[in-house]
């Protein structure tokens, strides 16, 4: 395999392309509407109208409305049609000649959702095949990986990661760069890459899509990196749960194998490189970088300390590069476009586009991908539509690591350090938005009996501080609680975030600093009134005595710790 031999499989994947051709999503969420009876019906319905000669249905990935699904779009410059019923699989097709589209949704194309986001991670879902190499090779796929491995020295790759000021998008927002340059000056006969994609926060779907809609890009991004740090072997770990996902991983591994585009010798050169999958069973603390190290081990999938780290001592105490799924598919658009032109997009300290699960209480829920720097009131306003009814409360962000962002902060920038200074995290990109009916006490105690549920107890501050933590909004939300409540409340809080081993405890009080920062009132009500009516009101199991000081650590006027005075947990690294 040379460029000579990517460019004809393009040429001649251009040339075998029909007219017209209807793309229909088969991602998770429009397969669970029922795409596939709607592509099925498009098929039998051009059958029909002796149309196969120039119509083609394609299966793609995620076309990003995911709240209007199954979607459809016709090519080219066709609609976008929204909600297609498998009934409506004939007047499609009956339009392409000019005929009537009775019963059948014709959204917008041009509607705001799509015009103000900026694809570079998402640029090819939606469009091409993902179950195809050839599909992606047509756009490009892979030109960037010969383009490293032909004209570019291991060095030179570390320093156009660096020139782009790419962080890691897992959540801990890491210069990748740096990360590359630690993995590559590591001197080991061996060393291996690590694609984090073990996606857990509720709410959170975007690694999943760009695995469904365009894996091909994840694995070039991973065999560059593994060129540029040293590595032979590569790991993608991908949590069970996304059996569509995993099924077009391992379809695109064997189909790269049998091109030469994973294995020995790639475009016939010295470099070599494997890439095995490893599923997880579910467990969110494996998104973790040392869980997961120890999961893909065989071993339980438990956080370890560090120092040392896994750029020095990583699987198999070997020297292991981890980033997570967005930040792989980051780098060979980096590559063919330079590093300047990445680090132009976004903010000073945040540079180029990020992807959100955009969903809650939103008109518009669905993949979101937008410049850093991008507002939240254009995310959730302009971009989501804004709530069904009512009013905007707040938008979570950063999952059960994040925090809740009140409506009088929705002009704050989207980028790391902004999201901290209002006492939330950039995450790996769930955002959740919330309207005016929402109980903020409420979500606190779901976000922590996440956390607690998903505690692996190796250490006791997480085990039993998250059980307390419960227990107390628990007894809070019920109207049963006192102030000292309040108070034992925030001094556990303070406890768990500071002696937690791993990023889960550590993280796991932020949505409750959060809603005490900003809804405090809403605390104090039902301290002072008791649970509203509606509300469940009964006896809660007995409180264990909590140790450590029962004095508040905050006043009205001195808001409680913010997020970002603590540590984030390293889900990318």
């Amino acid at each position: 395999m040379d460029l000579a031999d990517l460019q004809a499989i393009a040429e001649k994947e251009r040339s075998a392309r029909k007219a017209v051709r209807i793309r229909c999503c088969t991602a998770a969420g429009c397969l669970g509407s029922g795409s596939m009876k709607v592509k099925e019906s498009l098929e039998a319905a051009i059958a029909q109208a002796g149309v196969r000669e120039r119509v083609q249905v394609v299966e793609v990935g995620c076309m990003r409305l995911c709240c209007e699904g199954p979607l459809v779009r016709v090519d080219p410059e066709g609609p976008l049609y929204e909600r297609v019923k498998p009934a409506e699989a004939a007047a499609i097709v009956a339009s392409l000649d000019g005929g009537p589209e009775a019963g059948v949704w014709r959204g917008d194309p041009g509607r705001p959702f799509f015009a103000r986001q900026m694809a570079i991670v998402l640029e090819n879902s939606g469009l091409i095949e993902p179950d195809r190499i050839e599909s992606y090779i047509e756009v490009g796929g892979y030109h960037a990986l010969h383009h490293v491995l032909r004209e570019m020295g291991p060095a030179a790759v570390v320093e156009e990661m660096t020139r782009s000021g790419l962080r890691g998008r897992g959540g801990a927002g890491y210069p990748t760069g740096l990360k590359w340059a630690t993995v590559a000056k590591q001197s080991a006969e061996r060393k291996f890459v690590v694609c984090n994609a073990d996606e857990g926060d509720p709410g959170a779907f975007m690694d999943r899509s760009v695995l469904e809609s365009d894996p091909h890009r994840v694995l070039e991004g991973m065999a560059i990196a593994a060129y540029a740090v040293g590595a032979s072997q590569g790991y993608i770990y991908v949590r069970g749960e996304y059996p569509q996902a995993i099924r077009r991983l391992e379809t695109a591994i064997k189909q790269a194998k049998r091109y030469g585009l994973l294995g020995s010798q790639i475009f016939e050169s010295p470099f070599d490189f494997k890439i095995e999958i490893r599923i997880g069973a579910g467990a969110f603390v494996c998104g973790e970088e040392t869980a997961l190290l120890h999961s893909i081990q065989g071993l339980r999938g438990v956080p370890r300390s560090r120092p040392p780290y896994p750029a020095a001592e990583g699987l198999w105490d070997l020297p292991t590069l981890i980033n997570n799924v967005e930040t792989f598919a980051n780098v060979a658009p980096i590559i063919r476009q330079g590093g300047d032109w990445f680090a132009a997009i976004g903010t000073e300290k945040s540079k180029g586009t990020k992807v959100f699960a955009l969903a809650g209480k939103i008109r518009n829920t669905g993949l979101v991908e937008v410049p850093m720097g991008t507002t939240l009131r254009q995310i959730v306003e302009e971009i989501g539509g804004g709530p069904p009814e009512g009013t905007i409360k707040a938008v979570q962000t950063g999952g059960p690591s994040g925090g809740c962002i009140p409506a009088e902060h929705l002009d704050t920038p989207v980028d790391y350090e902004s999201l901290i200074r209002v006492g939330s995290i950039m995450g790996s990109g769930g955002m959740i938005v919330m309207d005016q009916d929402t109980n903020m006490v409420d979500v606190a105690k779901f976000f922590m009996e996440f956390c607690m549920d998903e505690s692996c107890g190796k250490c006791i501050p997480c085990r039993a501080g998250t059980v307390q933590l419960h227990r107390l909004l628990q007894r809070i939300s019920q109207g049963l609680g006192t102030r000292a409540d309040l108070h034992r409340l925030e001094s556990l809080c303070d406890m768990v975030k500071h002696t937690s081993l791993c990023g889960l405890g550590q993280s796991a009080p932020n949505p409750v600093l959060s809603t005490l920062r900003y809804f405090r009132h809403e605390y104090e009500a039902l301290i002072r009134d008791g649970a509203p009516q509606g509300r469940p009101c009964g006896p809660t199991a007995d409180l264990p005595i909590i140790l450590g000081p029962t004095k508040p650590t905050s006043t009205p006027d001195q808001p409680p710790a913010q997020v970002g005075q603590y540590p984030s947990p390293q889900r990318d690294e």
